[in-house]
């Protein structure tokens, strides 16, 4: 729940930045007294900013429904955005030859808001017949999230733990301290037919845990052979992590 409107430009642009956020949990179209009740917000000022943020694109409005969603100007600034960020840079180069040389899936992600981000990704040839089409996940379900979250400052562990089941809120507070020194991290699929996931942090030169390079090999896996994956991912890792110190 937030705080009822605060006055001018900065209360408004917070309370849109709530209602962008709740529409990009649950359905993908919610209806207008739900997203009030859940804001704390009054029903004439989520109308009013749910306008606003039609008018901009970045909210839609369904015809038939009338409910609304994540408009399309999302996608095109999250684009412009991810295409600006020096850590997809630094690891390009890296991408394509760690995975042929693993022979996995390769994926960079990073921390936002307590939620993993899966920002790009190198497909490798023994998917099998899962795959992935989520590329945002509570931080605390995943390797990659788990190694970005206990490197993470104060305010974002909070948000890991806040967007975590209890279950999982438990296995974090419990393993934390051990997740920081950890080289690498590894979670197992929750079906026979999910991968697991191995992931390693890519550390700028102000010792920042800026991404985390993970890869999924099958569930099979053995414990040598993910230690033998971790080594090829610290490696790429600590190169892009230069590459960004001298950038």
């Amino acid at each position: 729940m937030t705080e009822p409107e605060a006055r001018g430009t900065l209360g408004t642009v917070r309370n849109a930045v709530v209602l962008l956020d709740l529409l990009s949990e649950g359905p993908a179209y919610q209806q207008l007294t739900d997203l009030a009740e859940r804001s704390g917000l009054a029903v004439p000022t989520v109308h009013r900013l749910l306008r606003s943020l039609v008018l901009a694109d970045l909210v839609e409005q369904d015809r038939n429904s009338s409910r609304y969603g994540l408009g399309p100007e999302v996608a095109r600034l999250s684009q412009r955005y991810l295409a600006r960020l020096p850590i997809l840079g630094a690891l390009s180069p890296y991408l394509v030859p760690l995975r042929d040389t693993i022979g996995h899936t390769v994926h960079v992600a990073v921390l936002t808001r307590g939620h993993v981000v899966y920002v790009d990704r190198v497909d490798g040839s023994d998917g099998g017949l899962y795959r992935d089409t989520h590329r945002v996940h509570p931080a605390a379900e995943t390797a990659a999230g788990r190694v970005l979250a206990a490197r993470a400052d104060e305010e974002t562990w909070r948000h890991v733990l806040e967007s975590a089941t209890a279950e999982l809120r438990k296995i974090c507070e419990n393993n934390a301290e051990q997740w920081r020194t950890a080289g690498y991290l590894v979670t197992a699929g929750h079906s026979p037919d999910e991968p697991t996931e191995i992931a390693v942090p890519v550390v700028d030169g102000a010792g920042r845990a800026v991404a985390a390079l993970a890869a999924t090999p099958p569930g099979s896996t053995s414990d040598t052979q993910l230690a033998e994956i971790a080594s090829h991912l610290s490696r790429a890792g600590r190169a892009a992590g230069r590459t960004l110190s001298h950038g």
